[in-house]
């Protein structure tokens, strides 16, 4: 059996705060995951609170999971003595999820001044796997650069789109199929994962 992983997620400023707090909802069961280390940018705190009416920075992680949790380990933003901050650290990745413009202008252009950019940093540096959750539309030429960079860096960029073949009976479903494939990209496929199979003619 492969050795349980140890993730990084980080919680940006875009529109979606949704997606994160599904994101940890799967990988607080997932047993094939020991460790996940979790940050969440100042300008997510009030996407949180508008969106998931979720305040403040105290107890974010049992405020989204509903309970507390030993896998899950909250850093702040500023805290660039964090063990994910450093190379030397063993991570197996790392996702930003949803990923701001902001936030991805500070990781293509390597300006590692907050937790974030930093483990994204060292993820690139390290090789290993970072994936960009990009919540914004539409796309204008600084956006489309900065992607390009990120993404001849070593970085995915997996935009923030639904599917819709599964026939999606509510947004949360289409919320849980999204990070499902997000999941399968880093290596935890998910038995809840709709898989196409094609259609005979």
């Amino acid at each position: 059996m492969p050795s349980a992983k140890t993730l990084t997620v980080a919680l940006t400023g875009a529109s979606g705060a949704v997606l994160a707090r599904e994101l940890l909802l799967l990988l607080e069961i997932d047993e094939r995951v020991e460790r996940v280390h979790f940050i969440a940018s100042e300008s997510s705190l009030r996407v949180l609170a508008e969106e998931l009416e979720v305040s403040g920075r105290n107890d974010l992680v049992a405020k989204l999971l509903g309970q507390t949790s030993a896998k899950i380990i909250q850093h702040a933003p500023g805290d660039i003595g964090a063990p994910i901050a450093s190379g030397s650290y063993p991570c197996d990745g790392m996702i930003v999820l949803p990923c701001s413009m902001g936030t991805l202008g500070a990781i293509a252009n390597g300006l590692a001044d907050n937790l974030i950019a930093r483990a994204a940093d060292v993820c690139l540096k390290e090789r290993r796997q970072l994936i960009l959750c990009v919540r914004e539309t539409p796309f204008n030429k600084i956006h489309l650069r900065n992607m390009q960079l990120a993404a001849d860096a070593g970085a995915t960029i997996f935009p923030v789109i639904p599917i819709f073949y599964n026939h999606p009976t509510d947004t949360l479903s289409m919320v849980r199929q999204y990070i499902c494939r997000v999941l399968a990209h880093i290596g935890l496929p998910q038995d809840s994962a709709y898989v196409w199979a094609g259609k005979s003619k």
